[in-house]
């Protein structure tokens, strides 16, 4: 489709660049304003709120995901998702890894990502380091770590969706979105809440789309992409230091658009505020957690929205056994973390 867009001057690569800016910018400003978050959800001492909104966007993201995918949109049998043998040790580790590194932070990337376009440094200071752990993990030196959990591997054969068991997709589409809005109407937000949580989600399957149909060309391809921030963030790593020498892709592109967005946003509603680690032990705790969350992205193969709020409407087995994970290392780290919650570690609510 993109020959008939017009872009005379551009190729579909530098168009999806823009068009990741623009749906990061309206992911930062919704989720600075929704308070976006899945540790939040799990917890948060604001948990059921937290979860309604996450699971709120989820149901949509479900729903408009597989539409596209019913309508011929998009598909995904050729998606990382969608391989049949399963990097069962790989996903199960990281995810664990990754829940329990968003917990000694106080956040996943995305959460983070919107906190340090408001102002807070401890989320500048994870996010560095998370993203060169996982481009160490992607191409680095932790590069054996995750090629030899890698390797362990499951085969589902030809189950490796959903939508390959009795009832197809559309059943469990329907089934999933309507589990997860039958809790979130629940929570106790208010109505205008769930709906920017809402239009949070519908970005899922319009990233989808854009980059699957709209921005489709067969002489200069772009991947299938939609919100993910692991990846993402090595590649903007990658792309600062060596702008020069490669181009800004739609990684890069979404992670600007989310600070951007997030920042507009606290400047408008007045939430900017500095803020900063107040002991060494703190630092250290965050910086732990970032190279927990970096080295559990990878191998889970994406984080809370890359392999959740965005990979669950793929309705992938292994994007569900990643989230699954990852919420799993969360509710365990915070259960081992409980009975220190009141001592130097302790921070105040965001």
């Amino acid at each position: 489709m993109f020959e008939s867009l017009g872009f005379e001057n551009m190729t579909a690569p530098q168009v999806a660049v823009g068009f990741a800016l623009i749906l990061g910018a309206a992911f930062g400003l919704l989720a600075e304003r929704t308070k976006f978050c899945f540790r939040r959800s799990l917890v948060g001492d604001d948990r059921k709120q937290a979860m309604g909104v996450w699971l709120t966007a989820l149901a949509v993201a479900i729903l408009g995901t597989q539409a596209a995918v019913f309508s011929g949109l998009i598909s995904f049998d050729d998606h990382r998702f969608m391989a049949a043998d399963l990097p069962i040790l790989a996903i199960v580790l990281g995810g664990l890894a990754f829940g329990a590194g968003m917990v000694l932070t106080r956040g996943c990337a995305s959460r983070l990502t919107v906190l340090s376009a408001t102002g807070n440094l401890r989320a500048v200071f994870v996010l560095l380091v998370f993203a060169i752990t996982a481009h160490a993990t992607l191409k680095g030196v932790l590069a054996p770590v995750r090629t030899t959990l890698g390797s362990v591997t499951l085969s589902l054969g030809e189950t490796v969706s959903l939508s390959q068991l009795p009832g197809g997709g559309l059943v469990w589409s329907a089934l999933l979105a309507l589990a997860a809005l039958a809790v979130a109407l629940r929570s106790g937000n208010r109505a205008g809440t769930l709906i920017l949580a809402a239009a949070l989600g519908a970005l899922v399957p319009l990233g989808w789309v854009g980059t699957g149909f709209v921005l489709y060309d067969d002489f200069d391809p772009v991947a299938l992409e939609s919100l993910s921030f692991t990846a993402p963030y090595a590649d903007t790593l990658f792309w600062t230091v060596a702008s020069t020498s490669i181009p800004a892709n739609f990684g890069v592109g979404l992670i600007g658009g989310t600070v951007l967005g997030a920042l507009v946003a606290s400047l408008l509603f007045g939430s900017f505020q500095w803020q900063s680690f107040s002991t060494p032990a703190e630092t250290g705790r965050y910086a732990s957690g970032a190279v927990l969350m970096g080295v559990g992205g990878v191998l889970a193969g994406g984080c809370t929205v890359g392999a959740g709020l965005a990979g669950v409407p793929t309705l992938s087995i292994a994007a569900l056994l990643a989230i699954l994970s990852i919420a799993a290392g969360a509710v365990l780290t915070n259960a081992a973390l409980k009975p220190s919650r009141q001592s130097a570690y302790a921070q105040p609510a965001e």
